[in-house]
């Protein structure tokens, strides 16, 4: 049996990187998924890795018609919603605040926050109030710890989820439902590795030194991968943390040390 077995659970941002080793982690489970995002061909492939049932929802997590339209198929399939992982984001476009455009604001805001409160309010209206019990994971990044120049709009947005999560958290508290939110630091992806390549070309060094240079703030030295971020997760949601909500909990191998 899996720490999950019956577990509905959607998955936004599913169509790669950690949100794709997430859906199979909780296939793995015992979990009932649902993956969404914009490309459906990325989620086909997805869902094509897992050996599993999985119900595919091709979402534009920004739009409140396809959000409740995403949700209302998952409960039309299993009868409900026990887990929400809101892991859709966007880094958006690297600009000095004096560049800043309210295009790329406004969309990073709209993907990496807005989309979080979308598929908040409509798994708890379509299912976890009435139920009362749910678990819900918010996805922020170091980067709304600390701060990363040129990514003003990213930070702002990464930082405003945990504020997210602590409003929720005592407004559905009484619900029984909990929710929290996952920081990670670096995590070894397809998106971070482009992230690399594009910075090490911008200091005219090669990618293997600027990675081995981004570890050293880290205690563990070392680059998360999508699988050990994934575990974080599956602890998070499961009945072993079934006091744990309201929580920012960093997963960065050491990199930001809160407390």
């Amino acid at each position: 049996m899996g720490r999950l077995d019956g577990k509905v659970t959607i998955i936004t941002g599913a169509g790669g990187g950690l949100g794709r080793v997430m859906a199979g982690r909780f296939a793995e489970e015992g979990a009932l998924v649902t993956i969404a995002g914009r490309r459906k061909d990325a989620l086909d492939e997805t869902a094509a890795g897992i050996d599993a049932e999985v119900l595919v929802v091709p979402t534009d997590v920004t739009d409140e018609e396809q959000v409740e339209a995403m949700v209302a198929a998952t409960v039309e399939r299993h009868g409900g919603v026990d887990v929400m992982l809101n892991n859709a984001a966007q880094p958006g476009t690297d600009l000095h605040i004096w560049e800043q455009t309210l295009e790329n604001w406004n969309a990073t805001l709209a993907i990496d926050v807005t989309a979080a409160m979308l598929c908040t309010r409509a798994v708890l209206n379509q299912s976890m109030l009435e139920r009362r019990s749910g678990a819900i994971v918010n996805f922020s990044s170091s980067a709304g710890w600390h701060g990363i120049p040129r990514k003003s709009h990213y930070c702002v947005a990464k930082a405003g989820l945990r504020t997210l999560t602590k409003v929720v958290a005592q407004e559905v508290g009484p619900y029984g439902i909990r929710v929290n939110c996952l920081v990670p630091g670096a995590i070894d992806t397809e998106l971070l590795r482009n992230y690399q390549a594009r910075i090490a070309a911008e200091q005219g060094v090669t990618v293997e030194k600027l990675r081995e240079s981004s570890t050293r703030s880290s205690a563990l030295r070392k680059i998360s991968t999508p699988d050990e971020v994934a575990s974080a997760v599956l602890f998070l949601v499961s009945d072993e943390a079934v006091t744990i909500t309201g929580q920012s909990i960093s997963v960065d191998a050491g990199t930001y040390l809160v407390g």
